[in-house]
């Protein structure tokens, strides 16, 4: 269990946020190509079997927000019509990227053992 100063955490079963997942999560498919912001949404909820997908609202903000910290850079695809924004990240996205992965590892090994054990535990399944 993780200790916050001196208290127990009390967010089950991890401190990562769903923001900070999502945001994770945009830095690593853009770690590998460059997408659109509906592609991304599309992309997360493919890659998490269609069992949940991030909002526009929520994807949209935080492209934005990455954008103006400096780690992705977004363009128009037709500038004059400013339909489609795609996004790749850059060399100091990359360096947030892999400060991320490693500040949240410890969370998604606990929140997978936390989950694996109440499988286990309350239904009885074998992991």
């Amino acid at each position: 269990m993780t200790i916050y100063k001196g208290e127990r955490q009390r967010q089950f079963p991890t401190k990562i946020s769903t923001t900070s997942f999502v945001k994770l999560y945009i830095l690593h498919l853009l770690n590998e190509k460059s997408y659109y912001g509906n592609k991304i949404k599309d992309e997360i909820k493919s890659r998490l079997s269609n069992r949940w997908e991030p909002s526009p609202g929520m994807i949209y903000p935080l492209l934005r927000e990455l954008e103006s910290e400096g780690y992705i850079e977004g363009w128009w695809d037709e500038p004059e019509k400013r339909s489609i924004r795609r996004y790749r990240i850059t060399d100091e996205g990359i360096r947030h990227y892999k400060i991320l992965l490693l500040q949240n590892k410890t969370s998604f090994e606990d929140s997978l053992l936390i989950v694996k054990n109440v499988l286990k535990d309350i239904y009885g399944e074998k992991i």
